[in-house]
Parts: C-alpha cells; structure tokens; sequence
C-alpha cells in the first residue's frame, strides 16, 4: 500500500505536467545554480496553486466598466508562510510571488549529521497564528525530524490549520511525519524510492540548499 492510500485527503502528490517537467530538470546534476534556483521558484509558484485552494471566499459587489455585478475575493482569513531556513527559502519566494500579501515566518532547523535529529536555532513567527492558516515549506520531507519539529512549534504557538509544503519525500519521512501530525495535509512534487544510510532521499536531487545557494 502506498502512502498516498493510507492517507487519503492529507497527501497530494502534484501529477501536473509541469510540475514533473520542472522536478526533472531539478533533479538533473548539470543544471545550474542559477537555473535550479529559478526552477524551484517557478515549481513553488505552481505548487502554492494547489496549497491555496482551500482559502475561503466571500462575495462582494463592484463595479465592472459596464456594470454592476457580484464576484468573490479572498475573506479575512490570515494566510503566513512558514520556510525552514535556509532551504525553505527557494520554495518561499515563488509563493509571495503568487500571495505577496501573506505574511511570513521562519524556523532555523539543521540536521545533526550524526544523530540526524533537528537543532533549532532560530525561531520568528507573525502574532496570532491561532487566526493563519499556514502553509510550510521546505525542499524536502526525509527523515521527516525537521518538519515535524517545525509543526510542533507552529502548534506550541497557537497555529491549528497548517499544512506542510515539499518538493520530494521520501517514504519513510511520509510515514514518520503523518503518525506525528496526522491532521496536518502533505503536498509533494513526488515521493522517491527510499533514504539512504545517510539520511538522504534516493534518487532524490541532492542537498537543495547547497544547490540553491552554491555552497558545497
């Protein structure tokens, strides 16, 4: 059974053609950092479409240049972006550019390379998250260690409607994050075969803030 059967309603999995095209070329070792950092913001822009769907509606009255009618707008619903520095950011940046409205908080997490387990060092988060729906965002789901510590102190600070936003996932991190936060939904580009000893998602894309950033 795949995870997307188990949990049906909380993991979407983005079949969009151009969500898959611009994953491959992500995925690709001779694409640039310039070209990988602009596929990430173009895939992040066509992922928060999907993220966004649910944000409520209300009906108001304008005026078109011809006439009176009645269409709908955003309600006064909070929407906040959380990125999980420092990767998180290439995905945060294509979803302002589609909601430059939103208000945005980080969360700084690294992975213990020998643990594998999370360290937070920076934490920043609009007021009255208990009123946002956020949205979170980070590369990768692959152990699943750092979302499931962000959601924790999105939760621990008041915030009751999230979901996590990823470019892969790896099963194994699918399994561990929904057992945590099985009310918080999962959007991915694609679930991969498996992590490797190292923590590493296979076939994966390689470090994405390395790749983003240019570092090594």
């Amino acid at each position: 059974m795949t995870p997307s059967e188990k949990l049906p309603g909380r993991l979407v999995v983005l079949d969009h053609p151009l969500v898959q095209h611009k994953l491959t070329r992500l995925r690709q070792s001779t694409t640039s950092t310039a070209g990988f950092r602009r596929l990430a913001r173009e895939i992040s822009l066509l992922m928060a479409y999907e993220a966004t769907r649910d944000l409520p509606l209300e009906e108001v009255e304008i005026e078109t240049p011809l006439e009176r009618t009645t269409g709908r707008l955003l309600s006064g619903k909070k929407l906040c972006f959380v990125s999980i520095l420092r990767a998180g950011n290439g995905i945060l940046d294509g979803m302002l550019d589609l909601v430059p409205a939103a208000r945005v908080g980080h969360v700084g997490l690294y992975r213990d390379h020998v643990t594998l387990e999370p360290v937070q060092y920076y934490l920043k988060l609009p007021d009255d998250m208990g009123e946002r729906l956020c949205i979170v965002v980070d590369p990768m789901l692959a152990t699943g260690h750092s979302a499931i510590a962000a959601v924790d102190r999105l939760k621990a600070a008041g915030a009751r409607q999230i979901s996590f936003v990823c470019l892969l996932a790896a099963p194994e991190g699918v399994e561990r994050f929904h057992a945590r936060h099985p009310d918080v939904k999962l959007i991915t580009a694609a679930i991969d075969r498996e992590l490797d000893s190292n923590g590493y998602i296979r076939p994966g894309l390689g470090d994405a803030g390395d790749r983003l950033f240019g570092t090594k």
